[in-house]
């Protein structure tokens, strides 16, 4: 028993004849009633009676029309569904980030995905790589943009990697600069008292790692938070902070000072599951996401684009 012969003999037992069920779905007579000769055959009864040109439905005929127009119509409404997941006018996508990320790229990102896909739900999570990547295998997030470990990601993971970011030391704007001169090396910063993220977050093992090959220990001012607590305590005049570039783009209140070279640089990676085959809605938002870097708007100095589609090519 096929959907399409159950839809001829919805067509014929509405119409009551068979040349008119065949005009309105657009087929052959002959076609339309082998096919509903075909499902007699399958259920073992006749369906209709015809007697003198008329059309009746026989006990059988009267038993499966009920069934056969819910069949066709759950046929249709999961059609639609699809169009709709396919087409993006509804369905949902997950992403993670880091918070640095978080207040920095994925507004500017959800902004244009948002605006061009109202129907989507939009779903996000912010936290540190590694609960990231635990949630992209524990297949709770679609995508998510990790900062990428100097010895590579999961092998179950594809990471592209898209940015690369320098880190500035932020100081509060209205108060004296680091150094006078227009870089500062890492050491300069012996005696300078910093603010410091909490255990666990990238930044600060970053940090107290480049701290170290430098020669010191850093002196804390205050310690703990992840970014917008970092930035608000700098603003506060409470010391300095080594952060992304890309995080002081809406900070007016806060100086960035490069570092001189070789500096201190992150890379950042799109990472989805390796051998999975993205929902169209995360598949889109990467495509939004890829543009964005693409188009290079809103890119602050000190951000290099390493790649501008999902195969991890770069920009010409």
């Amino acid at each position: 028993m096929q959907l399409q012969q159950l839809r001829y003999f919805v067509a014929v037992a509405e119409t009551r004849h068979f040349t008119q069920a065949a005009e309105l779905l657009g087929v052959a007579q002959p076609t339309l009633s082998k096919q509903i000769h075909t499902l007699e055959g399958t259920l073992g009864a006749p369906l209709f009676e015809r007697i003198r040109g008329d059309v009746t439905l026989t006990v059988a005929g009267e038993t499966l029309l009920p069934l056969a127009r819910r069949m066709v119509s759950d046929a249709d409404a999961a059609r639609d569904a699809v169009q709709e997941i396919v087409g993006l006018r509804r369905g949902s996508v997950r992403l993670g980030a880091t918070p640095s990320l978080c207040s920095s790229l994925v507004p500017r990102v959800l902004r244009a995905y948002r605006s061009a896909h109202p129907g989507i739900e939009l779903h996000v999570a912010e936290s540190g790589s590694a609960d990231l990547i635990a949630d992209l295998l524990g297949h709770t997030l679609d995508l998510a943009l990790i900062v990428r470990p100097e010895q590579g990601a999961d092998p179950a993971l594809q990471a592209v990697p898209i940015l690369r970011e320098s880190l500035v030391i932020a100081s509060v704007a209205t108060g004296p600069p680091p150094t006078v001169s227009r870089h500062v090396t890492l050491p300069e910063l012996e005696h300078t008292p910093l603010v410091m993220f909490r255990p666990g977050y990238d930044l600060r093992e970053v940090t107290l790692d480049a701290c170290r090959r430098a020669g010191f220990t850093p002196r804390f001012a205050v310690e703990g938070g992840e970014m917008d607590a970092v930035l608000a305590f700098v603003e506060a005049g409470l010391g300095v902070a080594l952060v992304p570039s890309m995080v002081l783009a809406n900070r007016p209140r806060l100086r960035a000072t490069p570092l001189a070279a070789p500096g201190m640089q992150r890379t950042v990676a799109l990472a989805q599951r390796r051998r999975t085959v993205l929902p169209h809605a995360a598949a889109a938002l990467r495509d939004t996401l890829l543009a964005h870097l693409a188009a290079g708007d809103e890119l602050p100095e000190g951000v290099t684009v390493l790649a501008t589609s999902a195969t991890g090519s770069a920009s010409p």
